[in-house]
């Protein structure tokens, strides 16, 4: 497979996948996903390689998915149409089939049988955070954030692996805000393993590489699979696959058609800042819900 969304190297134990769209920040595209997936899938089958480290290319990880493409084009998101683009209405399992791709392929991370270290030295936010979530560690440079904004309006994290990190009430305060919070405040809220100056970030990631590589496969894996089903068993495949469903509605409420609408007219940039001023979202859009039917 010819990548053009990452590039691929080993060196010795360690494999690296590097998210190469700097120029968009790394930005998630269309082909993104499954050239993760087949990067990972590489890695296994090389004999030679015991670790998985995924980085960024530039000053960000990941900025999520590319609101570019996906919601200041005009119209109905790629591949979510009835007829994949003919114009047609949107397709609630047309939209879960691509994005429950997505989220498996991000998930490869996870199911790996390597280990895999993400390495976050710049913004990890939206669709970039479920990638970085999927490792099964993650070392963040102080000044690198990460959140998922779009909790506030489109979207909804598809891997749903802020739960399964922090627990119910942390990933509340984070699902419910939207905020975005530093390394330190990463660590401090258990999110992340570690949080280093970013001049440090390279030895750290190194050298816990060059530790777990010293292992043999055969215990790696072990270990991993080992803990990965205990979470299988807490339902992780179920959750996610709600997740994904919830993040197809989320693009179609009443306030998700606001923002659409919003960035076709003043591009995603603005209609962001709107999103996460902390003002009330789309006032007009919404309309009060009755607890009771028949209820005034």
């Amino acid at each position: 497979m010819k990548y053009t969304e990452i590039e691929y190297r080993s060196e010795g134990r360690i494999a690296t996948i590097t998210l190469n769209r700097s120029d968009r920040l790394n930005a998630i595209s269309m082909e993104m996903p499954g050239e993760i997936a087949h990067a990972v899938e590489r890695a296994n089958r090389d004999d030679s390689v015991h670790v998985i480290v995924v980085t960024g290319a530039g000053r960000a990880f990941c900025s999520g998915y590319d609101l570019v493409d996906f919601a200041q084009e005009e119209g109905e998101q790629p591949g979510s149409q009835l007829g994949r683009g003919d114009g047609g209405p949107w397709d609630p399992m047309l939209d879960f089939y691509g994005m429950y791709q997505n989220t498996q392929d991000f998930m490869s991370l996870w199911k790996s049988y390597k280990p895999t270290i993400a390495r976050v030295h710049g913004p990890a936010v939206a669709g970039g955070s479920d990638i970085a979530l999927a490792c099964d560690i993650v070392i963040m440079a102080d000044e690198a954030v990460i959140g998922y904004p779009p909790a506030r309006v489109w979207g909804c994290p598809t891997t749903a692996m802020w739960v399964y990190r922090l627990g119910a009430e942390k990933a509340k305060r984070m699902l419910f805000t939207g905020d975005l919070i530093n390394g330190q405040e990463a660590r401090e809220l258990g999110l992340v393993l570690e949080s280093v100056p970013l001049e440090d970030l390279d030895e750290r990631v190194q050298r816990l590489a060059e530790r777990m590589a010293g292992v043999p496969k055969n215990q790696l894996m072990m270990q991993k699979l080992l803990i990965n089903q205990a979470y299988e068993n807490m339902g992780l495949s179920n959750t996610q696959m709600f997740a994904t469903l919830f993040d197809g509605i989320t693009r179609h409420s009443p306030e998700g058609v606001w923002f659409k609408q919003r960035a076709e007219q003043v591009g995603f940039k603005q209609a962001v800042s709107e999103r996460d001023s902390g003002e009330p979202i789309a006032a007009d859009a919404s309309r009060p819900l009755s607890p009771y039917p028949g209820s005034k």
